[in-house]
């Protein structure tokens, strides 16, 4: 019994970081726009002190927003029509003091003040076309997901071991299921 509590009272420091640091998608919607699905979507990051740290001095962070369209089937597994990715890099300048995102996919690139506002830029995906509307037959049923995923091998080596180990960077979401409305 001694040795179970001591245990446990080892692994209050791993589990007191769950959920606390992660991303968590709060509302997503897709919806047809012309010949396109497009989605909008409102996530919300939450950063621990040591990705913030890491951040600061110097070490690029990555987000992958990845989305799914599946075919539901009765019998076997959902069919995956789509599987795209939106992906981020969010860096800072100490030089400038400035945040920078950029969406790696378009190379489109964001600066910021604040580090709260270059969270914000990530947080609202609007308009991402997911896929084009003569993929989807009318009498079958669709859902879609969505999940965030941070990228910790794209750190630097060194610092990639730490982030398996350590809760504070657990910054991913689960997959979140919608039904698609066509």
């Amino acid at each position: 019994m001694p040795l179970l509590c001591c245990f446990i009272i080892g692994l209050l420091p791993f589990l007191s970081y769950a959920n606390e640091f992660t991303a968590e998608v709060k509302q997503a919607g897709i919806t047809l726009e012309g010949n396109s699905y497009v989605l909008s979507a409102d996530i919300v990051y939450q950063l621990s002190e040591k990705a913030k740290e890491a951040l600061h001095n110097g070490v690029p962070l990555f987000w992958d927003v990845q989305v799914k369209i599946l075919q539901h089937r009765d019998i076997v597994w959902d069919k995956t029509l789509v599987d795209t990715t939106l992906r981020y890099r969010l860096q800072y300048h100490a030089l400038l003091n400035m945040y920078r995102v950029r969406n790696e996919g378009s190379g489109e690139i964001y600066n910021f003040s604040m580090l709260s506002a270059a969270l914000d830029l990530m947080s609202a995906v609007r308009d991402f076309r997911v896929m084009s509307k003569v993929v989807l037959a009318p009498e079958k049923q669709y859902l879609y997901a969505m999940k965030v995923s941070f990228d910790r091998d794209a750190l630097p080596l060194p610092l990639r071991t730490i982030t398996y180990i350590d809760r504070q960077w657990y910054l991913s979401s689960e997959w979140t299921l919608w039904p698609l409305k066509k």
